[in-house]
């Protein structure tokens, strides 16, 4: 057999541990922990979202102050920051012309985040060394029963559209029908009301789940509005825009409908979504409900809460008096 003939040898095979199994890929990247600001603040964010599951707003709102907190702090050891410069702070965020309520909600975040830190063995300063300013009593921005008559049939008088006069009524009766926030509002969907009764639930604030009971009036003008839709949206309240058909209204779209309505309506005073959650509270305590059912209507955490609603009574209830006078 010439040279050329000849088959080439194949080569040896190499014995060599790393060729023979392939590296193992680290699946846990990152495992050194790290006490800076920056890193715990990251924790703090997939905590609230995924074993805390709080809204999206919530998480907006948080990340906001507390990321303020670490531009203005730098991003430093936790166990470093101390009650002067959280003083410091405080000074400058009201500098920056922040009133001593938002102001408040940075130190409260604040003080959820040294919480946080705490509790997972990591030491930082007391939460409890964070005092909240004390702000002016509450003042309940809510209208009268002349007012709500107004409101509520101002879509009928100002808008045309059959199906958005239909939907911006039934959007009015259910704020002011059954207490709803916004975001509790635009999330519902179809499914998750049935027309033969006036009893829901909705996943409210810290995804708590709640009854909520709505009026007649809101069920009947829901039927009415229904009744005029073709679409496959699942969403109960859904934009009328041609780019965005099928979408849930925004935040923002209620309080601009809510807005228009006041305004078309010469209500002289600023009307937004949470003030018909206002008036819907108010009524129910004039009318004599007690203030705990009112709390669980509202889906309110705390009594307290509910209880700025007992001022408003009791003001009416001095005009009542007054009439003793006359």
């Amino acid at each position: 057999m010439t040279h050329q003939e000849q088959h080439p040898i194949p080569a040896l095979r190499q014995h060599n541990k790393k060729s023979e199994s392939p590296q193992k890929k680290t699946f846990f990247k990152n495992k050194i922990s790290s006490t800076l600001i920056s890193s715990l603040l990251e924790k703090y964010m997939y905590y609230l979202q995924y074993e805390k599951n709080v809204s999206p707003k919530t998480i907006e709102n948080y990340s906001l102050w507390l990321n303020r907190f670490l531009e203005f702090c730098g991003d430093i050891e936790i166990n470093k920051v101390n009650r002067m410069q959280l003083l410091d702070y405080r000074m400058a965020l009201h500098k920056n012309k922040l009133n001593v309520k938002t102001i408040n909600y940075h130190i409260v975040a604040i003080r959820a985040f040294l919480k946080f830190v705490l509790k997972n063995d990591i030491d930082c300063m007391s939460p409890d060394k964070l005092e909240l300013a004390k702000t002016p009593p509450r003042e309940v921005n809510y209208l009268d029963e002349k007012d709500i008559e107004k409101i509520l049939s101002a879509p009928s008088e100002f808008t045309k559209n059959e199906l958005q006069q239909a939907r911006d009524f039934a959007i009015l009766q259910f704020l002011y029908g059954t207490g709803l926030r916004v975001t509790e509002l635009i999330t519902l969907q179809k499914k998750d009301i049935k027309l033969d009764s006036n009893q829901f639930s909705v996943v409210g604030k810290w995804s708590k789940l709640r009854s909520v009971f709505a009026t007649k009036h809101a069920i009947n003008a829901l039927k009415t509005y229904l009744k005029l839709r073709t679409d496959t949206s699942p969403y109960l309240f859904m934009t009328l825009s041609r780019n965005k058909i099928g979408q849930h209204l925004s935040r923002n779209s209620i309080e601009d409908i809510v807005r228009k309505y006041a305004s078309l309506s010469w209500i002289n005073k600023k009307v937004t979504p949470h003030t018909l959650r206002h008036s819907f509270a108010t009524a129910l305590i004039k009318k004599g409900a007690d203030i705990r059912a009112v709390q669980t209507l509202l889906g309110h955490a705390s009594i307290t809460t509910t209880q700025i609603y007992t001022h408003v009574d009791d003001k009416h209830l001095q005009k009542v008096h007054n009439l003793l006078d006359e």
